[in-house]
């Protein structure tokens, strides 16, 4: 049982864990789609335990949705959910950016993002990559640790709008703006260019997702 890169994980519960991420992030676990415990055991060659672990920690995460009655589910992205993970990344998200920039952190990952195209589920890695690289280097690991936190639902947030209406050249042309002015050292400048970037892109995802809670 090795991963993609032909290593084996640190764990069963691990592999388990990132399999079912990586295909609910891929789509091909489906928004609102059961997730069986005794199914996803055979696919994956495991006994239920690493599953069931597994099940627990997505749903920590916001990826899964764990009910009394109807089991296991991947989530539902719908606008209530979408308008708090933005709500916290706009308080967040910019202003890490502009300490990054001050402390002169290095954004070459962030550049490297930049050139990493394909697929629907490549973008949303390198989407995941550029974001995280702007603000890893704020120098205040909570902040870090917080913005981390969102990056599961961002991504499963930002399929389901990539899904609905996709606007990859648009976003990529405003992540190389934001990340020009950050290595010229700009930081408040940098830190409005990506607010507006975060907003715009909520905005959208608002008004296309339905309005439902489940």
């Amino acid at each position: 049982m090795y991963d993609r890169a032909g290593t084996l994980p640190a764990s069963r519960t691990d592999f388990v864990l990132e399999s079912i991420k990586e295909a609910i992030l891929h789509g091909k676990l489906k928004p609102g789609q059961a997730l069986v415990e005794s199914e996803l055991a055979a696919t994956l060659n495991v006994s239920k335990t690493p599953v069931r672990e597994a099940l627990k920690t997505l749903a920590g995460s916001g990826l899964v949705v764990m009910s009394p009655y109807r089991g296991a589910t991947v989530r539902v992205v719908d606008a209530e959910m979408a308008a708090s993970v933005y709500d916290v990344r706009l308080l967040l998200e910019p202003e890490a950016l502009r300490r990054a920039v001050q402390r002169r952190a290095d954004f070459s990952e962030a550049r490297a993002a930049l050139d990493d195209t394909g697929d629907l589920a490549r973008r949303s890695l390198a989407n995941r990559r550029f974001h995280r690289a702007l603000y890893a280097g704020c120098g205040n690991p909570l902040m870090v640790e917080v913005l981390d936190g969102l990056r599961d639902r961002t991504a499963l947030i930002t399929v389901a709008g990539w899904g609905l209406c996709p606007t990859w050249e648009a976003e990529d042309a405003e992540h190389r703006a934001i990340l020009v002015v950050a290595e010229e050292g700009f930081a408040d400048e940098a830190a409005d260019l990506l607010r507006r970037h975060v907003q715009t892109f909520a905005d959208r995802v608002a008004e296309e997702l339905p309005d439902v809670v489940r």
